[in-house]
């Protein structure tokens, strides 16, 4: 059996994992409900979009609840605090998934213009509130949440929706909006002919470089935003209470780890130049290298945000000793050891599942195959 200390570490580096996996595989698909109003001016045209990701999207998804899992059985008390805090937001972005499924189905079963434009506009809520809400939890994170323990590890809440729509966390939903768009571009690039992917071409290179502007301007602004850092906790080693460490306000504390750390600074680096490179693809059609890169600009991104706070999973705004590390908001070591066994059997099959259905899907949506499939297609 792993040491406690490794297994804290592992668990940290798996659910950032999914949550990269989440951004990249359902962020496409949330990226083209987006731009669905933008790239398709006629109907066969909105459901060559439709279709590209209609198959696949409910499978996608299946990084979100494989996220959701691992925090609830890896980090119990930041699924209490976190998805208590943020209850309104989740609440919300429920609301717009649900329009999803509706969409795709309803979307096509009646013909009048007017419904499948209603279904279209639909589909886009469907695909940018999540996207917002998300980014606005992200900027959360930097800026606190409003959450508190008391000496018998009760918790207490503070401010609601309004307070976490900060200026901060309205930036970073624009960012994680105007990411996932630009994933979305390059997917439509990747697998669409004709019309469609031409106005893709010319969406994703002004999406790259506003995420890239944005991402550059989000962390001027995080460093000087002042940051949290542990100045004295217990042997991480060990099962320890969140109340046991002390928590100093630090300016610019968000960049600590990458100043002892510079190596670090490759993983935004390397966000800000694949980003650069999908927009680029876009002039000279290089449709799966683009389409890669859009996807390492997303991972990097989230990256970013992972490293800058670690090892602070959800900080406090309330009181900085009740922000959650990733050394005192775990579960048990022998939990954390049985769930590692779970993962390492069932990841690989979602892998190799999800690789084969793409294999077996695989091939570009066009305007003529949408008119030989009307019947089968979404």
């Amino acid at each position: 059996m792993l040491d406690y200390l490794t297994l804290k570490l592992i668990w940290w580096a798996i659910v950032l994992v999914l949550l990269v996996g989440f951004a990249v595989m359902d962020g496409f698909d949330l990226g083209v409900a987006m731009l669905l109003p933008f790239v398709g001016r006629t109907d066969e045209e909105r459901r060559v979009a439709i279709n590209v990701v209609g198959p696949t999207w409910e499978g996608n998804q299946v990084w979100l609840v494989l996220g959701g899992g691992a925090v609830f059985a890896a980090w119990p008390l930041v699924y209490a605090a976190g998805f208590s805090t943020f209850y309104l937001a989740l609440v919300l972005t429920l609301c717009a998934l649900f329009l999803r499924p509706v969409g795709f189905d309803y979307r096509s079963k009646l013909a009048p213009p007017a419904w499948r434009h209603f279904w279209d506009w639909a589909l886009f809520v469907g695909g940018i509130v999540p996207s917002l809400v998300f980014g606005v939890a992200i900027g959360n994170l930097f800026t606190g949440v409003a959450f508190r323990f008391d000496s018998t590890m009760q918790i207490t809440y503070g401010e609601g929706l309004l307070a976490q729509l900060s200026p901060f966390g309205l930036f970073c939903g624009v960012v994680s909006a105007a990411m996932l768009a630009m994933h979305g571009g390059a997917l439509l690039m990747m697998r669409t002919e004709g019309a469609v992917q031409m106005r893709a071409r010319r969406i994703v290179p002004v999406l790259a470089a506003l995420v890239v502007i944005l991402f550059v301007a989000g962390g001027l602004w995080i460093s000087h935003m002042p940051g949290y850092s542990v100045t004295h906790m217990g042997d991480p080693g060990t099962a320890l209470n969140p109340l046991q460490k002390s928590v100093a306000s630090v300016p610019g504390g968000w960049l600590g780890n990458y100043a002892g750390m510079p190596w670090l600074w490759a993983v935004p680096a390397l966000a800000i130049t694949a980003a650069l490179f999908s927009g680029a693809s876009a002039w000279r059609i290089w449709r799966v290298t683009g389409f890669v890169a859009s996807a390492v600009a997303v991972a990097g991104i989230i990256a970013t945000a992972g490293l800058s706070l670690f090892p602070f999973i959800l900080p406090s705004n309330l009181d900085a000793a009740s922000s959650l590390t990733v050394w005192d908001g775990v579960s048990s070591h022998k939990t954390l050891w049985i769930m590692l066994i779970v993962v390492a059997v069932f990841l690989p099959i979602v892998l190799l599942y999800t690789a084969w259905v793409y294999r077996v899907l695989r091939g570009r949506i066009t305007v003529e195959h949408i008119r030989e499939q009307s019947h089968n297609a979404y």
